[in-house]
């Protein structure tokens, strides 16, 4: 009998030491750092499978046994956090539940419709550079080699049109040429193989529909309206008329109005779409993908004019002149 209790008492030792030596030793000694995400509401089980299948801990039941030993089921924080291999899964679980998420990434957000002076001053602000420095590493060809749709661009024009509009994840250290580089990649893969065929059996250019694309998205708001503003748009150049689009003024004068009198559609500037006919030169602004769909796809509905009522952002379109000049007199007084 007691033969039987010394090795009861051995097994239990022996277990202790294995157990302890399994949360207190690292899987990999050489091990690199790696993201690792908790979203909300994943459990225990959860994040010790994801763990292992991510090689960062050798054992998922020692991971569990240890959280469950510890009472500690409720203390993981979601978010992303730096884990590495080298780490002990008493480590790993601190990290998770006490120390809280050591992502050294961040998020920033580029809207649709800013122009790269907006984007610069944003970049500096979330303390990624200059402005200034931003500004002159757009105001370049270095990139056409690498990135096709660019080809069309005129060599003097900068990258405005081509950031495109989204939220990025990036590194706290990242540069300013690392994150123009994800926003040109994202352009590259939103501009669909299919697009760029339609845009090719159309007769234009990508340019010409980023540009296109780049007074549509400061004209109006919804997807539907774009398509409709792109049909009117197009339309207007195929009949040799002028776009006379406010928002080429509001690029020239660096200022929205409600409506802009006769003297600012005078204003001398090849970007002045009331007394140039075709689109601008370059674009205004930095489109999405419902402004680019549009300008690729746009819907011919028979109007001729259009405004946004100031008070509720709502298109007002109309077919006559009369009609529209009657709309203007009621929306924008």
């Amino acid at each position: 009998m007691k033969k039987i209790i010394i090795l009861i008492i051995v097994l239990l030792l022996g277990g202790y030491f294995y157990y302890y030596h399994a949360i207190s030793s690292p899987l990999n000694k050489n091990g690199a750092d790696a993201k690792f995400l908790i979203t909300q509401g994943d459990g225990v089980k959860k994040i010790a499978k994801n763990l292992v299948d991510a090689q960062i801990i050798g054992s998922q039941f020692f991971f569990e046994t240890y959280v469950w030993q510890k009472g500690i089921e409720k203390k993981f924080i979601a978010g992303e956090y730096i884990v590495n291999p080298k780490m002990s899964i008493m480590e790993i679980i601190k990290n998770l539940t006490g120390v809280g998420p050591l992502s050294n990434e961040k998020n920033i957000t580029i809207i649709e419709g800013w122009n790269n002076k907006e984007i610069a001053a944003y970049l500096e602000k979330q303390g990624f550079g200059t402005g200034d420095d931003f500004l002159k590493l757009v105001n370049t060809n270095k990139y056409n080699a690498n990135y096709g749709f660019l080809n069309d661009k005129s060599k003097t024009a900068d990258l405005e049109g081509f950031l495109f509009p989204d939220t990025y994840r990036v590194f706290k250290d990242a540069t300013q040429e690392d994150i123009l580089m994800k926003m040109l990649n994202n352009f590259d893969r939103k501009l669909t193989d299919q697009m760029r065929a339609d845009i090719a059996k159309q007769g234009r250019t990508i340019y010409e529909i980023v540009t296109m694309a780049s007074v549509i998205e400061k004209e109006v708001r919804s997807a539907d309206d774009m398509k409709i503003v792109s049909g009117v748009f197009w339309d207007r150049i195929k009949n040799g008329q002028a776009l006379e689009s406010c928002a080429t003024l509001a690029y020239i004068l660096g200022e929205n109005k409600k409506q802009y009198s006769y003297a600012d559609t005078r204003t001398e500037s090849p970007y002045n779409t009331y007394v140039n006919r075709g689109l601008p030169p370059s674009p205004i602004s930095n489109p999405g993908m419902n402004a680019l769909s549009a300008a690729i796809y746009p819907t011919y509905t028979g109007y001729n004019y259009f405004l946004s009522d100031p008070a509720t952002g709502k298109t007002i379109f109309s077919k006559t002149l009369n009609k529209h000049n009657a709309n203007k007199a009621k929306y924008l007084k």
